[in-house]
This record gives structure tokens, C-alpha cells and sequence, in this order.
């Protein structure tokens, strides 16, 4: 899963964490999380952020590289300590 981050005309960043894709709505641009094993922004895609068109410079797409929780791992892999 993709993330975003956004420039805003005052110079800050947004990072939208867990967005696959976004587009214009009217005023707005919205970031989505897409349905499963869809490619598309469609009616089963979930709405993450949204943030009025005007105030954005930038959208940059950006991988962040996902370390494993060891709380996570625990117990799938090996017994809990």
C-alpha cells in the first residue's frame, strides 16, 4: 500500500499513510484506499483524507519501507516470551 505526501501552500506536508489513489472532487482532492484487488476508485473504495484543491502545491507518492512489529510476530512465528 502506497502513501502521499502533500505540500500545502503555507509550505507544510501532510503524509496520508494508507492511500492508493486520489482525484479531484469539485473542490476537494480526496485520497482513497482502494477495494480489494480493485485498480480503480470505485464505490468499494474507502475515503481517507481529503483536503481543499486550492491550498495544495504538491502530491508526491511515496513507499515507506514497513519494519515488522515484533508484538505482531509474536506468536505466529515463534512462542511469546
Amino acid at each position: 500500500m502506497a502513501s502521499f505526501q502533500i505540500t500545502l501552500k503555507d509550505r507544510t506536508t501532510e503524509l496520508i499513510d494508507g492511500a492508493d489513489a486520489y482525484q479531484q472532487e469539485g473542490q476537494m482532492t480526496t485520497f482513497f484506499k482502494l477495494g480489494e484487488r480493485r485498480h480503480i476508485v470505485d464505490t468499494w473504495s474507502t475515503r481517507v483524507a481529503s483536503f481543499r484543491t486550492s491550498e495544495i502545491l504538491a502530491i508526491r507518492r511515496v513507499e515507506i519501507a514497513r519494519v515488522p512489529t515484533p508484538a505482531l510476530e509474536c506468536g505466529i512465528l515463534e512462542p511469546c516470551p
